[in-house]
């Protein structure tokens, strides 16, 4: 029997909720603190982020960033890797954020289709980043995609997009659009991802593997 896009998206996304449970994913940080955590977990892990925020320690605000020389910023997000360059998105995030007067709720006003556009046009975010900042830090529903979601969906049948926006209308047609749930299924691909759906997959134990295509599919 063929299974549509949609019902392979829902059969993964119900098996990896079974498998790993309910649990809250990033929704209650401080916004800032989650939108300096989107630009420095870019080509690394979250461990090598977090180390990174920690070392900003009393800068870890916008006034703080905003004030700290570009250099010292540079330095002080060193294990985060590209520290240079990653310095200067923060610095241009801080000044976008600025503009908002440092405030939330303000951000939270705008149109989410219009404050993806501006998050946008900050530079060094990309779709991935603007959609954790939009999901984590505004909690308006915009899942993220991510090189996990692109290998487990792959792997299990999906036939992914090229475009970043067409693989993110294809996944939020086929579940409800919330923010909650969007935020808690991309905990769930990335759980899955680090524990099993690696580039070389350990499938042992794995909750996918009955529906798996197999490594080949999706690298």
């Amino acid at each position: 029997m063929n299974r549509s896009q949609t019902e392979i998206i829902e059969h993964v996304f119900e098996t990896l909720q079974n498998h790993f449970g309910c649990f809250e994913w990033w929704l209650n940080e401080a916004p800032f603190e989650v939108m300096m955590g989107a630009i420095l977990v870019q080509n690394t892990n979250w461990n090598n982020a977090e180390k990174a925020l920690t070392n900003l320690a009393e800068h870890c605000s916008p006034q703080g960033i905003a004030a700290l020389p570009l250099e010292k910023l540079a330095e002080r997000i060193r294990p985060s890797g590209y520290y240079n360059q990653k310095a200067l998105k923060l610095k241009a995030l801080t000044q976008w954020y600025e503009g908002y007067n440092y405030d939330i709720a303000l951000v939270k006003q705008v149109e989410q289709s219009l404050l993806r556009q501006e998050l946008l046009a900050i530079k060094g975010i990309g779709g991935e980043t603007a959609d954790a900042i939009l999901v984590y830090a505004t909690h308006k529903p915009s899942f993220v995609i991510d090189a996990y979601a692109r290998r487990i969906l792959s792997r299990n049948g999906v036939k992914v997009p090229k475009r970043y926006d067409d693989f993110q209308q294809l996944v939020e047609q086929a579940i409800p659009r919330q923010t909650e749930l969007y935020a808690y299924y991309h905990g769930l691909i990335v759980e899955h991802g680090q524990q099993f759906c690696r580039p070389k997959p350990k499938c042992d134990g794995c909750p996918l593997l009955p529906t798996c295509l197999g490594p080949d599919v999706a690298s």
